[in-house]
């Protein structure tokens, strides 16, 4: 009886903590992603090429599974569900896939990930223009949700903005086999650029965020919907390639190394399980939950690219990753206290005056200072 109790309460546990753990699955497959591409765009990889590899890998990935593991339950294509489609490829592989990797090889894996946690600020205010998430500031969850994105963000600027000295974790070289001068120095030339193409890649991922959002009301099949945004996608940044590397054709080649790795995985693990994953939580638990577990991926991604790649890593990375960390615990905090409010049941009082009767009133006639109330026939019936 007692081991069934236990085993009870752990399957519980692993119900109620599912979006958690998906998510946080998610964030270390993606943190792996940035690693190995940035490698792979060290070592000369064109980033345009890369998006097109990765997302025609992951459609075919995808595509068998969808194509039989929702074949009941997958709706009927629209033209206005094929039009949200193809604005959620634009928004999540041309803004976000095109325009982030190229900010990261203009700067760093750690400075790209970093700053892509302004991504949960901008899909908190995305989401409460179109209703998504609701604003009851007088409420706890909802200024600890506030308090912590600002938190994060400050947190992630702080790791941009001040470096402080170094921390010697190993002995390694400075510089990356194939990695450019000075990326890991804010004062490059290249610098402001990379941070601004990292910017717009920020917009791109929080838009897709509520599209995806939308379009799952219309279209409730997560893992046809992801093989759709791929395919488009890939066809997409196909006709971008074409055009931004027209005069070099010799960047389509690839072969069994690092290039072929990256796209490889970036394509299986942060294409296409990484959409159908986040779209099965954003069902349950929309959009902000699930963008407020980036910061998370940057702590793992600044670890990384410091062993791995020899970035160098300075005390103002830890401090603000520290405070990064407060922030998505207050964030998701909050979401859990907004989600346990809306499941409570009503208090005995409330369902007790919801089940009496209400009598009124409806004609009144005073005799000797007294006053009496006729109740209507319909009244007295009830009663």
């Amino acid at each position: 009886m007692d081991n069934m109790t236990c085993f009870e309460k752990v399957r519980a546990w692993f119900t109620n903590s599912k979006s958690f753990l998906l998510i946080l699955s998610l964030q270390f497959g993606s943190a792996g992603m940035y690693v190995i591409t940035k490698d792979a765009l060290n070592k000369g990889m064109s980033h345009y090429v890369f998006v097109v590899y990765r997302n025609c890998i992951a459609t075919v990935a995808l595509a068998p599974f969808a194509f039989f593991l929702e074949r009941k339950i997958r709706p009927k294509m629209t033209a206005r569900i094929f039009t949200e489609i193809m604005a959620l490829a634009f928004v999540e592989i041309i803004l976000d896939q095109c325009f982030t990797f190229l900010g990261m090889k203009l700067t760093s894996a750690s400075f790209a990930s970093a700053v892509m946690n302004s991504v949960p600020s901008i899909t908190f205010v995305l989401a409460i223009i179109f209703r998504l998430e609701s604003m009851r500031i007088k409420e706890l969850g909802c200024q600890a949700k506030v308090i912590g994105t600002v938190v994060s963000l400050g947190g992630a600027l702080l790791m941009a903005m001040y470096k402080g000295p170094l921390v010697n974790i190993m002995k390694s070289s400075t510089n990356h086999v194939g990695q450019p001068g000075n990326v890991n120095d804010p004062s490059g030339d290249h610098w402001l650029m990379g941070a601004c193409f990292l910017l717009i890649g920020c917009a791109g991922f929080s838009c897709f965020y509520i599209l995806q959002t939308i379009t799952l009301r219309k279209y409730p099949a997560e893992m046809s919907l992801a093989t759709w945004v791929c395919f488009i996608g890939a066809l997409q940044s196909t006709a971008v390639t074409l055009f931004m590397e027209r005069h070099d054709t010799h960047v389509w080649s690839i072969g069994f190394d690092s290039s072929l790795f990256a796209s490889a995985y970036s394509g299986i693990v942060t294409s296409a399980i990484q959409f159908y994953v986040q779209g099965k939580v954003i069902k349950t638990t929309g959009p902000v939950f699930v963008t407020a577990f980036n910061p998370l991926r940057m702590i793992i991604v600044t670890a990384l690219a410091c062993l791995l790649l020899a970035e160098k890593l300075y005390l103002g990375s830890i401090i603000g990753g520290v405070v990064v960390v407060v922030g998505l615990y207050l964030v998701v905090w909050g979401k859990s206290k907004e989600q346990k409010k809306r499941l409570m049941p009503p208090s005995p009082e409330k369902e007790i005056n919801l089940q009496l009767p209400v009598t009124v009133p409806i004609n009144e006639s005073k005799t000797d200072n007294k006053t009496h109330f006729v109740a209507d026939k319909n009244n007295d019936i009830e009663a």
